[in-house]
């Protein structure tokens, strides 16, 4: 059966994850419903990766599977037709049955955006994590460079986190301002539950001085969740982007996208 790879956006804030579920909106569901209506039968799309209630996706690459005769214009066209606004599909391409969106993948970026400034945020409230306390970025940047390479990363994973080992590579952690606008930005082989949000957690302690530099060394040696402090509000993450290899030539990198190159800096007092 022919296969397909979807890439799409999508603003998380009214959807309880990526992941189907019984009693609450999803954006698998509401993808997998409008593949279904262009297709003329069911359709299952299975993601790169999951994101969670509130989670927002830059990029999220799929694969479903159809002998609908369809163009990938079509498709991705077609798709648009069905999904509510806050999903957009941005490309379909015809790709190998033994590709898979989440297993053929090599790395994933994510970026977590934060707001920092005295007031909270009005037009993009739901798409950062506000902070009114000043942050230090340098620190920051230098704290997370502790976290790049192999590391048994347990103490920066859910509670509730399935995966069947802790161990992640990652490769690269970069912690960046501009104007009023904190970002960091994180590229692995593949991530644990709320791990972003926990890195994150700990960066912005550390950024408001609240922690030493070493303390994210510290808390990564430790092995232990309770060690980490709070997990970061979900709305400031987007999934920016997945690497595959270089021969299926999928435009799977959103890594440049910045929620707020479209707003206005005006400096604001820090408390």
């Amino acid at each position: 059966m022919p296969r397909f790879a979807l890439g799409l956006e999508y603003d998380g804030s009214g959807f309880a994850g990526w992941q189907s579920q019984q009693h609450a909106a999803s954006v698998q569901s509401a993808l997998e419903a409008a593949l279904s209506a262009v297709a003329d039968h069911s359709v299952a799309a299975l993601a790169a990766g999951r994101t969670d209630a509130g989670v927002h996706a830059a990029i999220q690459v799929v694969h479903f599977d159809s002998p609908s005769q369809r163009t990938e214009r079509g498709w991705t066209l077609g798709a648009n037709t069905h999904l509510p606004e806050s999903v957009c599909a941005l490309w379909t391409r015809a790709v190998p049955d033994t590709f898979h969106a989440r297993y053929s993948a090599l790395a994933r970026t994510y970026r977590y955006v934060i707001l920092n400034r005295l007031s909270r945020a009005a037009l993009m409230h739901h798409r950062v994590c506000w902070v009114r306390y000043a942050l230090d970025h340098e620190r920051m940047h230098a704290a997370a460079q502790a976290l790049v390479g192999e590391h048994d990363f347990s103490s920066f994973r859910d509670s509730e986190c399935q995966s069947r080992t802790p161990v992640r590579r990652l490769e690269r952690i970069d912690v960046e301002r501009t104007a009023d606008v904190v970002t960091i930005t994180v590229t692995a082989n593949a991530f644990l539950h709320h791990m972003i949000r926990n890195i994150a957690g700990v960066l912005i302690a550390i950024g408001r001085g609240q922690q030493s530099v070493e303390w994210c060394a510290e808390v990564l040696a430790e092995r232990q969740r309770t060690k980490a402090g709070v997990t970061a509000v979900p709305h400031g993450l987007y999934f920016a982007g997945i690497r595959y290899p270089s021969d299926l030539q999928l435009p799977s990198d959103r890594s440049s996208f910045h929620p707020l190159n479209m707003m206005p800096h005006v400096p604001m007092p820090l408390v």
